[in-house]
């Protein structure tokens, strides 16, 4: 999957805002998506997941240091970082991916 990502860690939007223009754009530009970050995934046996309480740890797929997904509405879109802003959690986009890959929702897991 690391093909269907570019790094575009270099584009400032402040300085080269994406354009966007059509007819209809302006009424899709309202339109609330869901925006989440996954850290990783795993799968147990029900009896495991029961037995979880406080302080238990559930290892992920991940290792240190990789990227995080960003998702809209299932579909990667981006991958990131975590940082924190003024005490609360932020990510810091680090690849965005394809447009042509966004569209055909290859990433979704």
């Amino acid at each position: 999957m690391t093909d269907a990502i570019s790094d575009k860690s270099n584009a400032d939007p402040q300085t080269n805002p994406p354009h966007f223009s059509g007819p209809h754009f302006d009424v899709l530009a309202g339109v609330p998506v869901r925006l989440s970050v996954e850290a990783g995934a795993t799968s147990l046996p029900l009896a495991e997941l029961l037995a979880l309480q406080e302080g238990s740890v559930v290892e992920l797929n991940r290792q240190t240091g990789d990227l995080l997904d960003i998702m809209v509405n299932g579909t990667i879109v981006a991958r990131g970082e975590i940082v924190t802003i003024d005490g609360k959690y932020g990510i810091r986009i680090a690849e965005v991916a394809r447009a042509s890959q966004r569209a055909s929702g290859a990433e979704r897991r």
